[in-house]
């Protein structure tokens, strides 16, 4: 499943990512986040500059597409099946304290059985234990509900079998390849607070109940939200007594507020002013810069939309972006110096090809493109065709100055190929929670994050994924991406057991992806953490569940 900035992602041998840090700066000196953690009291409070606020914490819901929202309230109170852990140098799926052994998965017939066994420690922060009713009330909310975020996974499920309470034995109708996907990336519910309930109504501006670490202590819409130990936590409570995020949408305002003490850590999306000042040295202030990420930033096209209804068009706009030279400006002080060639990301980059290395800049390929397409050029150099010019509207999230550069030159690289877009920038939650699912846009510039490290493409690219009256309004094919000879092969890649056979199939379909250029890759955003050196613990970046994936084990530094 894929966040903006959800796309879900099963692990294998060959997907090898090593994640490493290219800095690590302190007043003190450089260091590394693989040494020894510093010491931390017990107690205190810690400042963390967030930079986007959800619009909802209704996690299954459309609502709840803002990356940032799992990572300062979803990872910390929602118990998952599978939590992705780094083993031997790779990002895996590990079976998390909330079970008491690894879920086993077993073809059953034409389909498939999969059985949790739940650790008997777990409990709700009432004290309610964890059961396999909550398994089948969060299946049921998934498969049955409008409006879900994404169904994948979860339409295949035809019953839980929850005789044992401490044991769900989850029935699909058809095999899952991502099967570790099913409550890891949503998590599981409390059936004993929620069934009966408007399941929206109760969670959508927050929940006072917990199955992680932490609770939402409050959440003051446009200011901050707050979390809290929890005190019925059968693992590893909390060192620290609160953690505040403010919400700091502008990135150089967030800065000012690291370096003022407003604020003890910062995750900014890395800035050319940020990428500098880390590179002077921040005193007083610690750093870690990954290249390699789960998140992957695109154009991304409205295939229903004028002028990219049109395949000819979508391509030649492929044709007329420098999308080396504009990497190489953006993102090579931090590494990341060469665009990228497929929707899947460095995560699960066995399963990706490079088929989008085609699209390079070429004004003559331009030309014939929309020539043969009927298009001409007008008096003031645009193409037209049919009494319409080929203008449209690109929109981007409002206060991010990289971003904002970006466009800029996408706008004047564009303008040059013949092409007239303008600029329109608004808030996460507008994007997320009605433009992009309503298909209200016609193009726009934002990333989306892998929540789970298996290749499911389908989620972004399936047809019957659009968001539609049909499937209540559920699903994240924002684009209207419908290609009839894609269908068959993305469904593959989620049925299909064998490996190899896989990643193969997979590789066919980022073939036809790139020949119909349905969106256009640019980039992965590297990864930056910045922390005071009032923060002690094992500060480290999790490329799948964030920075803040293990925030019970930080602290005020000894």
């Amino acid at each position: 499943m894929s966040k903006f900035s959800r796309h879900s992602l099963t692990l294998v041998t060959a997907a090898v990512v090593t994640v490493f840090a290219l800095t690590a700066c302190s007043a003190g000196g450089s260091g590394s986040e693989s040494e020894s953690p510093a010491p931390v009291t017990q107690g205190g409070e810690v400042v963390i500059g967030a930079e986007q606020e959800p619009d909802c914490v209704d996690w299954i819901a459309t609502c709840a597409g803002s990356i940032w929202g799992t990572y300062i309230m979803q990872v910390p109170t929602i118990p998952t099946v599978f939590n992705t852990r780094l083993v031997d140098d790779v990002w895996t799926p590990v079976a998390s304290e909330l079970m008491a052994e690894e879920p086993v998965a077993e073809s059953s017939g034409a389909g498939q059985t999969i059985t949790y066994k739940i650790n008997p420690d777990a409990v709700w922060s009432d004290g309610e234990p964890i059961t396999s009713k909550d398994f089948e009330y969060t299946a049921l909310q998934i498969r049955d509900g409008d409006d879900i975020f994404d169904k994948t996974g979860f339409d295949r499920i035809t019953a839980v079998d929850t005789t044992d309470p401490k044991t769900a034995i989850v029935t699909l109708d058809t095999p899952y390849a991502g099967w570790r996907s099913l409550f890891s990336t949503y998590g599981v519910l409390p059936a004993h607070i929620l069934d009966g309930q408007d399941r929206a109504a109760a969670m959508t501006d927050g929940y006072d109940w917990s199955g992680g670490p932490w609770k939402i202590e409050s959440w003051d819409r446009g200011t901050s939200a707050t979390l809290v130990p929890n005190e019925n936590y059968w693992g590893d409570t909390p060192n620290l007594d609160k953690v505040t995020y403010l919400f700091l949408p502008d990135t150089t305002a967030a800065f000012q507020a690291l370096k003022s003490g407003q604020v003890d850590v910062l995750y900014p999306s890395p800035q050319l002013d940020a990428i500098s000042q880390i590179d002077a040295g921040l005193p007083g202030i610690n750093s870690q810069v990954d290249p390699r990420s789960a998140s992957l930033e695109a154009v991304w096209f409205n295939n229903e939309a004028f002028p990219f209804d049109s395949k000819a068009v979508r391509q030649a706009v492929a044709y007329s972006i420098d999308r080396q030279a504009v990497v190489e400006r953006m993102f090579g002080a931090l590494g990341v110096d060469e665009p990228q060639q497929s929707f899947n990301t460095p995560i699960v980059g066995a399963y990706g090809a490079d088929d989008f290395s085609q699209y390079t800049l070429d004004l003559d390929k331009v030309t014939e493109l929309m020539e043969d397409d009927g298009w001409t050029k007008n008096s003031d150099d645009v193409w037209e065709k049919g009494g319409k010019t080929a203008s449209f509207s690109m929109e981007t999230l409002a206060g991010n100055k990289r971003r904002d550069l970006m466009t800029q030159v996408l706008q004047s690289q564009l303008a040059e190929a013949g092409f007239e877009m303008t600029i329109n920038s608004v808030t996460p939650a507008d994007l997320f929670g009605t433009v992009a699912p309503e298909g209200d846009f016609q193009s726009g510039l934002w990333a989306i994050v892998d929540t789970f490290p298996d290749p499911t493409l389908s989620s972004s690219f399936l047809s019957s994924n659009i968001p539609s009256a049909d499937n209540g309004y559920s699903g994240i094919n924002f684009y209207r991406v419908s290609i009839p000879e894609l269908d068959p092969l993305l469904s593959a890649v989620d049925t299909e057991l064998d490996v190899d056979k896989r990643v193969e199939i997979a590789h066919e379909a980022d073939a036809v992806i790139a020949e119909n250029v349905p969106s256009l890759p640019i980039d992965t955003v590297p990864l930056v953490l910045l922390w005071s050196d009032k923060i002690g613990g094992p500060l480290e970046i999790n490329p799948i569940e964030g920075p803040f994936w293990n925030l019970a084990a930080w602290g005020i530094a000894g």
